[in-house]
């Protein structure tokens, strides 16, 4: 008699996979985010984006839940089956948009192109009880080592929002690179603008729109910013993506999926 996984088998363990997946990415969504509005200093921002990611959390669960047990389409009520269907088609083409912009983030985060320039930018992120986030601390890694790789560079740190204390991201990311040597000299503040597009507003005063630049942030972050550093008038913009951390990557993920909803159809404003 012959035994093995049938196709159906084959099926039914993708679409467990996949519903395990969704369940995984709605924890740390929760675990992450509920960390970090206990912690930063923009609390409201944090809030705001944590109801949308909890929304497409939910959207994606509904996916995974018809995916593995037709949810949409079990009723035999044919004016509630037409509803139904209306109702996945819906549900499938918003998740087909989540996991497109996820994607996308995806790819931006996977171009390093960085060569030499005179000055490399790294983004801020905000501080947690005052002090450098984790993924912060990857970016000052990142731009420590493009220091020492050319001894020419500069770096401008930007940032401006302040931790109870009143010190910026900027000045937080120029004290830990001074302690581990990085001179003060070779060190620019940008500690104003407090969203990553204002950041390049400002730059575009301290550097030319038409120079070679390197972009430093959170590979997650990559792709927009280097977006908006266009939008900006930035030209010759190159990619420095710092590795992000994995407990927190799918909460990354789906922010970024909401700022590129809102930058798309500009329904809200955020802080970043």
């Amino acid at each position: 008699m012959k035994t093995g996984i049938t196709a159906s088998g084959v099926r039914q363990i993708l679409d467990d996979l996949l519903l395990v997946l969704f369940i995984l990415l709605t924890v740390d969504v929760v675990v992450v985010m509920l960390h970090k509005i206990n912690t930063v200093v923009l609390k409201t921002d944090y809030q705001k984006v944590f109801r949308y990611q909890l929304i497409l959390c939910a959207v994606l669960l509904l996916f995974a839940l018809d995916v593995r047990f037709n949810l949409f389409t079990r009723s035999q009520f044919i004016v509630l089956r037409v509803v139904s269907w209306v109702l996945r088609a819906a549900v499938v083409l918003f998740s087909a948009v989540i996991l497109f912009f996820c994607g996308k983030a995806i790819e931006g985060g996977m171009i390093r192109n960085a060569g030499e320039a005179d000055y490399a930018i790294v983004l801020g992120l905000a501080l947690e009880n005052g002090q450098p986030a984790p993924d912060l601390l990857r970016r000052l890694d990142t731009a420590e080592a493009y220091l020492k790789e050319y001894s020419e560079a500069r770096l401008i740190l930007t940032g401006g929002n302040a931790d109870g204390l009143g010190r910026t991201e900027a000045e937080v990311m120029r004290d830990t690179l001074t302690e581990k040597g990085i001179p003060e000299s070779r060190l620019i503040l940008e500690d104003r603008a407090e969203t990553t597009e204002e950041n390049f507003r400002n730059i575009a005063a301290l550097v030319s729109k038409d120079a070679p630049v390197v972009m430093i942030s959170s590979d997650y972050h990559m792709d927009r910013a280097v977006r908006y550093a266009k939008r900006e008038g930035f030209s010759g913009v190159m990619r420095l993506p710092a590795p992000s951390g994995i407990p927190a990557y799918g909460a990354n993920m789906l922010w970024e999926v909401i700022l590129d909803l809102n930058d798309l159809t500009k329904w809200n404003r955020t802080g970043d």
